[in-house]
């Protein structure tokens, strides 16, 4: 059997034929000391800002900062509770830790892989301020309903959009549903940075005042501190990398899109499952995610055959021990525990060829069926 390398990450296709002109355009950077909050930050940010159909657009240092930026200059303070899915990255909850708020979590859907809805309005409470559905492995979350209970309760939409760059759901892009949406441009996402970076999306000019204070360490104007806040701001670097990337997004979560059709079509038959695709959305498939209970069996097979698959959040939120404290227990939500324990992330690049996708697909038939 002919043996192909399979991996995950492709970086060199993300520039295109040639790299030399952005490299000039960083050598310039550097040398000039272009470095924070300068017109290529700006740049980037207008072009996201108009790409996720927002008004504004603030980069930070990451998707994490996002998360806690966001949630601070919505006024969340410690005790407030915020309501998110047990099956999802640490970061998740453990930004609204930080800023001493409460996450609480409702189980994943079966078959979407994302927030249950269903079990959303029976959790809210006197101190619920926020509810943040996390848009993950690249699929939309259904908003319509979430709308209309953050509405009739009198709740905050915040959307985890770090896996769902460009993704659109219900004619929307994702981040112009919630009152804030925050993104990630880790070297792994869609749109990703040489490095960490992450960006807050709003429609709402005063939020964006406020975050622009709270991620300059809460300055309005030089040296006049107004609030008590982070050194988190997008690298100029980072937002040059960004600009040269943004205007293929698009094409490049089509074309992962193809290679997802690719793999159910070729792995149609075996016993595996998929994430349930919705009518009416643009699923941008950050993560190609197959159901097996054979997880960890096919994991160990298919690295054997050089193929670069891995797990993706093994273990819930509820049952990290970071969140001890939280008092959760196993088997509270059990759908997020099933799925941590059979879930298993193929690779999936816009560059992947049918021939590498032939061969992820050989190699679990062998597996399944010899």
């Amino acid at each position: 059997m002919r043996i192909m390398r399979v991996p995950r990450y492709h970086y060199s296709a993300q520039f295109g034929e040639s790299i030399d002109d952005l490299m000039e355009e960083l050598r310039s950077m550097i040398l000039d000391g272009r470095y924070i909050l300068t017109s290529e930050v700006q740049q980037f940010e207008d072009a996201f800002a108009e790409y996720c159909e927002t008004a504004f657009a603030r980069g930070v240092n990451c998707g994490t900062d996002a998360i806690m930026v966001a949630l601070l200059a919505l006024g969340i303070r410690p005790d407030d509770e915020v309501i998110t899915q047990a099956n999802t990255f640490h970061a998740t909850a453990a930004a609204i830790r930080l800023i001493g708020a409460k996450p609480v979590l409702v189980d994943a859907d079966e078959n979407s892989f994302l927030m249950d809805i269903d079990q959303v309005e029976a959790v809210v409470t006197r101190r619920t301020r926020v509810v943040m559905p996390v848009h993950l492995y690249g699929k939309p979350t259904s908003m319509t309903r979430l709308l209309d209970i953050v509405q009739r309760r009198d709740l905050i939409l915040v959307e985890d959009a770090a896996q769902a760059h460009g993704a659109r759901i219900e004619g929307k892009r994702v981040g112009s549903f919630g009152v804030a949406a925050c993104f990630s441009f880790h070297p792994s996402k869609n749109l990703a940075a040489a490095g960490d970076a992450g960006a807050i999306v709003t429609n709402d000019p005063t939020l964006a005042e406020k975050i622009d204070e709270y991620r300059a360490l809460g300055q309005r104007g030089q040296n006049n501190h107004v609030r008590v806040g982070f050194n988190t701001k997008l690298h100029s670097i980072q937002a040059k990398i960004l600009s040269a990337k943004l205007p293929y997004l698009d094409n490049w979560n089509a074309r992962r899109r193809t290679v997802a059709k690719w793999y159910r079509q070729r792995l149609g038959g075996l016993p595996v499952t998929f994430q349930q695709e919705s009518e009416g959305e643009e699923h941008v498939y950050h993560l190609f995610q197959i159901r097996t209970s054979k997880r960890d069996a096919l994991l160990k097979h298919l690295l054997t055959d050089s193929i670069d698959a891995t797990v993706r959040y093994p273990t819930p939120l509820h049952l990290q021990p970071a969140f001890a404290h939280c008092g959760w227990r196993a088997g509270q939500f059990p759908v997020a525990e099933r799925l941590g324990r059979e879930l298993l992330c193929l690779p999936l690049r816009p560059d992947m060829a049918p021939d590498e996708v032939d061969y992820v697909a050989d190699s679990m038939r062998r597996f399944f069926c010899d």
